[in-house]
Formats: structure tokens, C-alpha cells, sequence
């Protein structure tokens, strides 16, 4: 809890964006799990999935940049989700150094059953739709604008 010394303290834990943005992040990746276990998914495998459910097949460099995961990230939740048989990977005829991830038929049917989440995740926030559209507009400034910074300065 704040006491007034620590809202005047610049370095007061509960004055740092970073803090507020993990606790943030981690509280609601929290709220996804037992939506998501019944699914035999984790959340990371299921933001996988939405992408490749908005937008079909495609590099895994490419599912890599949109999901800002690097490869030694990503690479297990492909092979698991494989092994789950909710995506298929092969290499590109054209260049085998590019490989390719797709979603199978039971990947495409497990949308069926994952539509209702966000809608879940909604209600156990108590949050609008409206609230959460100006959050994500609020964060999605935030990442642009940190990436665009230097890392040291």
C-alpha cells in the first residue's frame, strides 16, 4: 500500500509502470488457466493459435515476428501443439530453410470451442469491452513507443 511519502518517491515500487505492467500480465494470464486446461492448452499455445486462426499458414519466422516470440520460445510450443495434432509443420518446397506451420483439422475445430474465452475472460475481469479497447490502445502505445527508444540511454 501507498503511504504519501512513497507517491512523492520516484523509485516507490507502486510508482514503476514496469511493476504494474508484470503484476498486470501475470494476473491475467493467471485468469486464462483453468479456461485454457480443459482445452489442454497453456496460454502461450493458445496466442499460437489465435494467429494462426486470424490468419492461416505461414513462416515460423513470420508466427515468430507477429507474436514477438524468439525462436528458442517458440519452437516448443510448435512441436507440443504438433504433437497435440492442432498444427502441422514442413519445410517449404520452394526453400527448405523455411518452415511452414499450418493448422490440421482439429486445430481449426478447437476454435469452436475456444470462442466463448475472451467473452470469460471479460467477466471475471468485471471490465467492458469498451475498458479493455482503451487498455489495449493505451499498451499497444506503450510497446510502440518503447520500441522505438534506444536500449541504453
Amino acid at each position: 500500500m501507498s503511504t504519501p511519502q512513497d507517491l512523492q518517491d520516484p523509485l516507490a515500487l507502486d510508482r514503476q509502470v514496469s511493476y504494474a505492467l508484470v503484476v498486470a500480465a501475470r494476473s491475467v494470464t493467471a485468469l486464462y488457466r483453468p479456461i485454457l486446461d480443459p482445452l489442454g492448452l497453456t496460454h502461450p499455445q493458445y496466442l499460437v493459435l489465435l494467429a494462426l486462426w486470424a490468419s492461416g499458414p505461414r513462416s515460423v519466422k513470420d508466427l515468430s515476428h507477429e507474436l514477438q516470440l524468439d525462436s528458442a520460445t517458440l519452437s516448443p510450443l510448435l512441436k507440443r501443439l504438433e504433437a497435440m495434432g492442432h498444427v502441422w509443420r514442413v519445410r517449404r518446397a520452394t526453400d527448405e530453410r523455411v518452415l511452414e506451420i499450418g493448422l490440421t483439422d482439429q486445430g481449426r475445430e478447437l476454435r469452436e470451442k475456444a470462442v466463448a474465452i475472451p467473452q470469460r475472460i471479460r467477466d471475471r475481469l468485471s471490465m467492458t469491452e469498451e475498458q479493455l479497447e482503451g487498455l489495449k490502445t493505451v499498451l499497444s502505445q506503450v510497446i510502440d513507443n518503447a520500441k522505438g527508444l534506444p536500449e541504453t540511454i
